[in-house]
Formats: structure tokens, sequence, C-alpha cells
């Protein structure tokens, strides 16, 4: 048989296939997928085009050389694995530009499949399984973990960037995920550094594993914020963690410090009786959303006066913190609701929790923070967005805090 009609046969023989394939509703690609076959056709031919032109190539420029038989090795592409025929050449100094030598995949966007994949909160053993199952491509979880490894300098550049000199507000508040230490897994604290600039833009300015939470270690991040060019900062808004504030006061004298209202009413909330949680509820409600300082402190003592013999912790606690917990009030509406409380940054962290929630810890903190890393970058649409009304709020801040703003 000639070989004109062998190459018909097998065309055919392969069209067929493909019109079952696409009847049959599979995967277009995947293991069984004929696709691959009809790529490893296109490729082996495309490559046999390329030593035909090469040796002419040489024939003009009077070198002898001719065909010496063929190498074949397995590829990685999106449609699966091929076989890749590669022409060898008497003088050996045929090397093919679509498939090199010493190439081992078909560049086809594969490297950014696994980052996709990685980025959504799947773990290396995951991917390994979802690349075979998807695409018929089998990578080890060791080519799966060095390809992933290619965002850490991208992470070293973002983490060490220059910051603006000024921000009016920045969200400070951890989150915890357990990492493996020396053969066992414990809980470690990713400090989150949640900011909105002049522009109403927001960003996340850093992400740091320290250990375990604590106001010393916020105290290296801000001097961390510094050296990279904030210089000041309008206001901090943080959880009630003991010793925080006087942390923010020592890196940023001039900041204004706004504890949660939201952790504050949660904590007050702790150890009331089921029958009254409804009414301290709303008389604590009484307090926040009072529309002056005065307002609010009146609101606080006739609270003293209704339940501060049954729950006196509770007034001790808005007392003890009161400057911080109401420094909102100084401010007109609009960014009172920005700063009243850490909801923002924490909403950050629902999006942490939600995009690797299937994960309940990793070997090292560099793994951490990888996936993390790829899991925001890759999610970005959903937090790192502008403020809404800010060019009101930017007016307030003109005029209450002119000589803050940089010109």
């Amino acid at each position: 048989m000639k070989e004109e009609q062998r190459k018909e046969m097998k065309e055919t023989e392969l069209y067929s296939q493909l019109r079952e394939h696409l009847y049959s509703k599979k995967p277009l690609l995947g293991p069984d997928s004929p696709f691959s076959e009809l790529l490893q056709g296109m490729v082996n031919t495309i490559i046999e085009g390329e030593m035909t032109a090469f040796l002419k190539e040489e024939q003009l420029a009077g070198r002898k050389n001719k065909r010496n038989g063929k190498n074949v090795k397995k590829v990685r592409s999106t449609a699966g694995d091929i076989y890749v025929e590669t022409p060898r050449d008497r003088n050996a100094d045929f090397e093919p530009e679509l498939i090199g030598k010493r190439q081992r995949e078909l560049v086809s966007g594969l490297d950014e499949q696994v980052l996709a994949l990685y980025a959504q909160g799947n773990s290396i053993e995951d991917v390994k399984r979802l690349l075979t199952k998807m695409f018929g491509v089998e990578l080890s979880a060791g080519k799966i973990s060095e390809i992933t490894d290619t965002v850490l300098p991208e992470i070293e550049r973002w983490k060490n960037r220059e910051l603006n000199s000024f921000y009016p507000i920045i969200y400070l508040d951890a989150i915890h995920f357990k990492v493996r230490q020396e053969g066992k897994y414990e809980t470690n604290a990713f400090y989150t550094v949640y900011s909105v600039d002049w522009h109403g833009q927001r960003d996340l300015l850093g992400l740091y594993v320290q250990g375990s939470e604590g106001s010393s270690k916020w105290g290296l991040i801000l001097s961390d914020l510094k050296k990279r060019g904030v210089k000041d900062v309008l206001v901090m808004c943080t959880d009630n963690l003991s010793g925080f504030s006087e942390v923010i006061n020592e890196s940023f004298p001039q900041a204004i410090v706004q504890k949660c209202i939201v952790h504050q009413v949660r904590n007050s909330m702790k150890y009331v009786d089921e029958k009254d949680r409804k009414k301290v509820a709303s008389d604590l409600r009484k307090i926040y959303t009072s529309v002056s300082i005065q307002e609010a402190q009146a609101s606080l003592e006739s609270f003293g006066v209704k339940w501060g013999d049954k729950y006196a912790y509770i007034v001790e606690q808005w007392q003890s913190n009161w400057e911080e917990l109401m420094a909102y009030m100084d401010f007109p509406v609009g960014m009172r609701k920005m700063i009243y409380t850490t909801n923002p940054v924490e909403a950050l962290h629902r999006v942490m929790r939600k995009l690797i929630k299937s994960k309940a810890a990793w070997v090292s903190a560099t793994a951490l923070t990888k996936q993390l890393y790829l899991s925001l970058k890759h999610n970005e649409k959903s937090w790192k967005k502008q403020a809404r009304g800010w060019a009101e709020i930017q007016r307030d801040i003109l005029k209450l805090y002119p000589e803050r703003v940089p010109k």
C-alpha cells in the first residue's frame, strides 16, 4: 500500500473518531480524546517540515548533511500527552523551533492552568488529579510545586514594594491558619494590612506570618510599613487586642486609633442572660448610633443606670475604651461608616477562607503565603475596589485635616 493511501486511511479513521467523540458529549480534552492524536500528527508534520527546510538551507550553504533517523519523546500539552518524533541529521545541527531537543512541554499555557487551579484553593494532589482528568496530562507533585514556586520572586517584590506616604484609613487584623513547624502543626497568625488610599482605592499592603498574634509583633509590621515609605496614617482601625493602641502610637503618633464597635458589642454580649440579650443589645445600639459624642455619653450613662448592677463589666469595658471606641464621632457620616468597624478587613478574610476552605493545614508558611497570594490575585475584583462615596469623604478630610494630606 502506498504511503499516500495509508495517510488517507489514517485521516479518515481519525475523522471518524473525532465525529464519534463529539457526538458522545464527552469532554473535548482528556485522556480518551482523539484531539491529542490529532495534535500529535500536526506537531510531527510541522517538525518534519522544519527538517526539510533545514536540509535545503544546508545544501544551499554547501554543507553535506542528511537525515539520520528520529528520536521519540513524550511531551505534555493541554490536549494530553503526545509523542513527538524529532528527526535527526548526520551533523547533529538541527534544532526544532516548535519543540526544542530538551523541551518536554508544548507551550500551551499549562503552567497558567496549574497556577489557576492552585489559586482556587486546590492542593497539589488536587491539581495533579484535575490535570489528569481534564487534560490527560500527568504531572508529578514535585513538578507542580516547582511551577507554583515560580511566583515566589513576584511575592517578594510585592512584599517589598514602595508604598504611599499617606493613607486615610488602614485596617489591621489577623487570620489564623495551621502550619507545619518542626514536624507538628501549629496555629499561626497571618497579619493583614488592608488600606484605603487618598484616591479611595482599596489595597492589601502586606501579608505577614508571625506565629501567634500579639501587639509586639504588630509593632514589627508597622515598622515595615514605615520602611516601605508610609509616613502618616489618619485612622488605624483595629480590634481590641491588648497593647495595640500603644504600639500604633509609637510608630504613628498622629494616627487616630478606632477600635472596632462590632468587636466591642460582641465582647459585651458574651455573658448576658438569654432573656436580657435583645434589650441589652438595643440599649448598646443607642450608644454607638448616636449623632454626637454628647448623646453617646448620655446613652452610656443611661445604660449604666439600667444595667450597671447586673452587667457592670459591660459599663467598665466601654468606659475604659471610650476615647478609641468613639473616635469616629469626630467625623461626618460618610467617614464614620468607613471606620467604625474592621468589617472591611474581615470581609477580605472571608474571601481568603472561602478560597482555601478545603485545606485544614499547610506544610509550611511559604506554601500558605504562596497559595493565599495566588488566591487573592486570582480574585482581585472581590476586594480591590473603589470605596463608595469617596469624593465626599475626601472633602471632609481636607476640611478637618488639611495639613495631613500631602500636596
